[in-house]
């Protein structure tokens, strides 16, 4: 009862957020109050076997996340193309990821213009060279995004940004997609554990 500090309708503790790029992707965490968001890693984009949504998927569960923000990239006018389109779809996946391996977890998209050029931006006023901001700039885009969402949340106390849901619909119907997804996130566990210290992709 001497919970009035409490927001109202939106989760406490730690969020994921994500910038989700055609050969990165980005990923920062804030701490459980939701005052400060900060790079956690970045991934690189496996667009044939999707090893890096199981990788998060198993990172938000191995941190106990209670919701994951997807940067929606939309232009000045507000319109949505293919960027828009390509991040739309990996929360979709990242959703179905996190339900078949047990988690309701809501993955949530949330407007992410002009977050990359801002953290290009930052990066250039913390004085680190243009050419060493791809190591680390995916996760810095990827804290802006959350910042922007747990900051929205404070200031309107309720959720913010659209739930994506996975494409099959939620139930016990299905080709044994149970089983098979258990596997997967324990393998993605293990490789995860095996990127301990991983802090940018292998491309150049």
């Amino acid at each position: 009862m001497t919970e009035a500090a409490v927001p109202g309708d939106y989760p406490q503790g730690v969020k994921l957020g994500v910038d989700v790029g055609t050969v990165r992707v980005g990923v920062a965490v804030c701490d459980r109050d939701g005052i400060l968001a900060t790079p956690l890693r970045t991934l690189d984009r496996n667009t044939k076997k999707n090893t890096d949504v199981r990788i998060l998927a198993a990172l938000a569960v191995e941190l106990n996340a209670v919701e994951i923000f997807v940067g929606l990239p939309r232009t000045m006018k507000g319109e949505e193309h293919a960027s828009a389109r390509m991040a739309t779809e990996y929360a979709k996946l990242l959703a179905g990821r996190l339900r078949e391996g047990g988690s309701g977890m809501p993955v949530r998209l949330v407007d992410e213009r002009l977050s990359t050029v801002t953290a290009h931006r930052n990066l250039h006023e913390a004085g680190m060279s243009s050419r060493n901001h791809r190591k680390v700039v995916d996760q810095v885009a990827a804290a802006g995004i959350l910042q922007h969402a747990i900051d929205m949340q404070k200031a309107r106390g309720t959720e913010v940004g659209s739930r994506v849901y996975a494409e099959s619909a939620p139930g016990p119907t299905g080709d044994g997609a149970q089983a098979a997804p258990e596997v997967n996130m324990q393998s993605a566990h293990r490789e995860l554990h095996k990127m301990e210290g991983y802090s940018e992709p292998g491309q150049q």
